[in-house]
């Protein structure tokens, strides 16, 4: 694995910060579990609501997890005033996803100037088993100056 050093010192309170931001993240329930630089790991716990009609939980809702996981993963070594947003992304289904939780990591596999490459993987927790049930590759635009952008 890749040793990152973060451009700001404060990466975590402002990955921290942005992620309080998140409508989105608090809809679906999950929480920011682990910051370091280059990873981020995000839980969301399985509920009804978020399932599909055969009683997984819905790929929509665990990609957008993965998908921020990723990026947050992203922005840990983004410079003051920088932010970060997802270009592209593909997703593998491995299995379906049922558990006491979904843990989404997701982690900077290359870190440009421009774009950076992530890789983010799902597994479903369950009686303390982790079970991979996706995994996802992106790419991460690093944006600046952008009015509205910066953390």
């Amino acid at each position: 694995m890749t040793s990152f050093q973060p451009a700001d010192p404060r990466f975590e309170a402002r990955v921290r910060a942005s992620y309080a931001r998140q409508a989105m993240m608090r809809t679906l329930g999950a929480t920011l579990e682990r910051v370091a630089p280059g990873e981020v790991d995000i839980r969301l716990p399985f509920r009804d609501h978020l399932t599909q009609q055969h009683g997984f939980l819905h790929a929509g809702a665990m990609t957008t997890v993965v998908d921020s996981a990723c990026g947050y993963a992203a922005l840990t070594l983004m410079p003051a005033g920088a932010a970060v947003l997802t270009v592209e992304f593909k997703v593998n289904l491995m299995a379906p996803a049922k558990g006491e939780a979904i843990v989404a990591r997701g982690r900077v596999l290359k870190a440009g100037r421009t774009l950076m490459t992530c890789a983010g993987d799902a597994f479903a927790v369950e009686g303390g088993e982790e079970r991979l049930v996706a995994t996802m590759l992106a790419t991460v635009m690093v944006v600046q100056g952008r009015a509205g952008m910066a953390d």
